[in-house]
């Protein structure tokens, strides 16, 4: 009869892991090392070189410190200049306006150029006036002989009196009738003056001297005594005014500082002007005076500086911005701005290298920049190791490797100056 195979029942729960194989490598290794007195070398080298391999994985393994870009803090004198926006205008504008009405003859001035004081610039038609003055000349000589005569009979009356051959009320009379007639000299004398005056005004002259801009009217042209439209403005450009506008409290402040009451020291009243392009005006500007009344609406006070302007370069209207050096911070921590960063927050924050070579966050407080520089008024010090390059491969607490700022950028730039080089052919070469 057949024997029945039974096999013993699987229990139930997780299968359990089929047993690894055994690592035949080092016995496959064992038996192929040679037997007898050369057994012993063969197995030492064995074990070197696992210990060599052991120990590249490891070093391999083991992260470097980054290389980082550092800068000694320093303090130096830091020159407070502000910048202040203003826009440029004529020391002197004259709007050249008639004052008696007539026909513009001629223009006698060139446009764009520079006049002097008392330059006639327009011919009005002087008919009218000149007949005017000629008629007050006439007023004139007949109350000189009208006066003449009161003068004549007033000293023969008073002749008569004295020979008691004249009453006194004629007397009286006749002196009264010659002071009448020399009041009647003077008011012909002061109309004949006004009509001169009148026909001198037909010929319009420049009050001032300076630059004459483009004529509103031409030759023909009827214009009226004080009208609201002016016939050609004269500036004096030179020199020319810096109207500066600043709050009352900035005002108070730099006030402080040119005094020499803040602890910058005293400041200067010089300024230098930069142009809208960007350049510096060659010739320096002085502060002068200020407004003494403050603005209800905008609480600003007008400064005015006086700038030299003898090239003609500077208009009025020209929008610039004025330094000034109100004064200087002394031992001021100043570090290059490449250095600092902002937290999601906005705070300034900045790496530097410490004590183990760890780097290690600052906070900082800055106070303004400096250039390309910023001014620090706490979270540095000097002495402090600030990495400027690098620092998007450091975080902190990481170890670094720091060497000076640009070394790194030198060292690539002689790899590539000696990968670009030719190669010089080998000597002795077969």
């Amino acid at each position: 009869m057949p024997k029945i195979l039974t096999f013993p029942a699987r229990a139930a729960g997780p299968r359990a892991p089929a047993p690894r194989p055994p690592v035949r490598s080092m016995t496959r290794l064992a038996a192929r090392l040679p037997t007898g007195p050369m057994a012993l070398p063969a197995l030492l080298a064995m074990t070197l070189i696992a210990a060599g391999c052991g120990e590249k994985k490891a070093e391999a393994a083991k992260p470097s410190a980054p290389e980082v870009g550092v800068v000694i803090v320093a303090t130096q004198d830091a020159p407070l200049a502000l910048e202040l926006p203003g826009r440029l205008s004529a020391s002197q504008v004259a709007e050249i306006r008639p004052q008696v009405s007539g026909i513009v003859q001629k223009r006698l001035f060139e446009e764009g150029s520079t006049v002097r004081a008392g330059q006639a610039l327009y011919q009005l038609d002087a008919a009218t006036y000149e007949a005017e003055r000629a008629r007050a000349a006439a007023a004139l000589q007949k109350a000189e002989a009208q006066a003449a005569v009161a003068r004549t009979r007033a000293e023969r009356d008073a002749e008569l009196l004295k020979a008691d051959a004249l009453s006194r009320q004629s007397a009286d009379d006749s002196a009264s009738a010659l002071r009448q007639a020399q009041a009647d000299v003077a008011v012909a004398r002061a109309a004949l003056d006004a009509a001169r005056v009148q026909l001198e005004r037909t010929r319009i002259a420049a009050p001032i001297s300076g630059r004459i801009e483009v004529s509103a009217v031409t030759a023909g042209a009827l214009v009226t005594a004080n009208q609201t439209q002016a016939l050609t403005t004269v500036q004096q450009l030179d020199p020319m005014h810096v109207d500066i506008v600043q709050s009352s409290a900035e005002i108070l402040q730099l006030r402080r500082q040119l005094e020499g009451e803040g602890p910058s020291g005293k400041g200067s009243r010089q300024i230098r002007l930069l142009l809208e392009d960007g350049t510096e005006f060659a010739q320096p500007g002085q502060l002068q005076v200020s407004g003494v009344t403050v603005d209800r609406g905008t609480g600003a006070v007008t400064l005015r500086a006086v700038v030299p302007n003898p090239g003609g370069m500077l208009m009025p209207g020209m929008v610039v911005r004025a330094r000034l050096l109100a004064g200087i911070d002394r031992d001021a921590v100043v570090v290059p701005q490449q250095g600092v960063t902002r937290s999601p927050t906005g705070e300034a924050t900045a790496l530097v290298v410490g004590d183990g070579n760890k780097a290690e966050l600052r906070r900082l407080v800055l106070k303004r920049a400096l250039g390309n520089q910023w001014v620090v008024a706490s979270g540095l010090k000097a002495g402090d190791k600030l990495i400027v390059e690098g620092l998007q491969r450091v975080r902190p607490s990481q170890p670094v490797t720091p060497v000076p700022a640009g070394s790194g950028r030198k060292k690539t730039a002689d790899k590539a100056g000696g990968a670009s080089a030719p190669a010089s052919p080998a000597s002795g070469s077969v």
